[in-house]
């Protein structure tokens, strides 16, 4: 379990009374996660559910979840299944738990399809596009907190831990992406709010086999101003591969797009970069699983996820460019 700060039944409780949930019926940790210590909590009555999540931000400063926050409040109300962040009489909606940051959502139903198939692949790439089109007009601003400023302070503290193959592919990447960012199509590409970690675990799904439906969207908290475009190819390197080889599945990745096309068309721009973008993608994670390896933080079990998948999913994009289907 990924808990970072231990935060006692009595804090949840008291929290739970201050937003006028109820009385707190259940307050147990999340297994999994590597960025925030997060519990269930359960009440007996209040506005909600009665089902939510407390989250504890362990990397997050205060100043910084309003975007977050405010960002899921934005699509919540427009009809986008997201954790709906629960305000208190005064329409606050972070609190202070020993000495941090933190928010109760509230739960949505369903469980994570981990071996998705076109069914699941075309649901997600139309809520993709339905989310970036809610969140047009969020007049909040905060840049991609992993994009590519983020890449270029990084990948000089990582290097020293690595051989001088694992070295070389990160700097020649960077290169590219950095000369790809200053490019006429890179800077025409439609922006705004952007998911930026839309994995397989961070959706769920509800109902029958091949009747499931998508009944949410998770972790909102690498979100930020950047392309559409890489939301999209966050998701095809994820939910359009074969987890073993990292290759790209042809006929889930043409049907991810062209469900997300048919609620937002692709650019000309779009489409001469999804290669680089897909590169773009699998580069910021595996610099990023690098970086939780080689530079990790205490925490109760935790597992930081293996960087050389997204090694290979980097090269098999290197060495085989992938456009979708005019």
């Amino acid at each position: 379990m990924a808990v970072y700060t231990a935060v006692p039944e009595d804090d949840a409780r008291a929290l739970v009374a201050r937003l006028g949930l109820g009385r707190l019926t259940r307050f147990e940790g999340i297994r999994g996660g590597i960025e925030n210590s997060n519990w269930f909590v359960d009440t007996d009555g209040g506005p909600g559910t009665g089902r939510y999540v407390l989250t504890l931000f362990e990397r997050l400063q205060p100043a910084e979840l309003p975007y977050y926050l405010g960002l899921m409040q934005h699509l919540a109300a427009r009809g986008i299944p997201v954790p709906d962040p629960q305000p208190d009489a005064a329409g606050a909606l972070q609190f202070t738990l020993q000495g941090k940051p933190a928010a109760l959502l509230t739960r949505l139903d369903g469980s994570h399809r981990l071996a998705p198939d076109l069914h699941h692949c075309t649901q997600v790439g139309a809520v993709l596009a339905r989310l970036h089109l809610a969140a047009r007009d969020y007049h909040h601003e905060q840049d991609h907190p992993r994009g590519l400023a983020w890449w270029e302070a990084t990948v000089p503290t990582v290097l020293p831990y690595l051989g001088a193959d694992h070295a070389a592919l990160l700097r020649d990447e960077l290169a590219f992406q950095q000369a790809v960012a200053g490019s006429a199509d890179s800077l025409a590409l439609p922006r705004g709010p952007i998911h930026a970690d839309l994995f397989r675990d961070n959706v769920m799904f509800d109902g029958l086999p091949a009747h499931e439906k998508l009944t949410g969207l998770l972790d909102f908290f690498f979100a930020g101003t950047d392309a559409w475009l890489f939301d999209i190819a966050v998701c095809l390197n994820d939910w359009c591969i074969d987890l073993d080889s990292g290759r790209l599945d042809e006929a889930r990745a043409t049907a991810f797009v062209a469900a997300y096309a048919a609620e937002r068309p692709l650019t000309p721009a779009e489409h001469r970069l999804m290669p680089a973008m897909l590169r773009a993608a699998a580069f910021r994670f595996w610099l990023s699983r690098l970086w939780d390896l080689h530079l990790p933080r205490p925490a109760a079990l935790l597992k930081p996820h293996d960087p050389t998948h997204f090694e290979r999913v980097l090269r098999e994009r290197l060495e085989r460019p992938w456009h979708p289907p005019s």
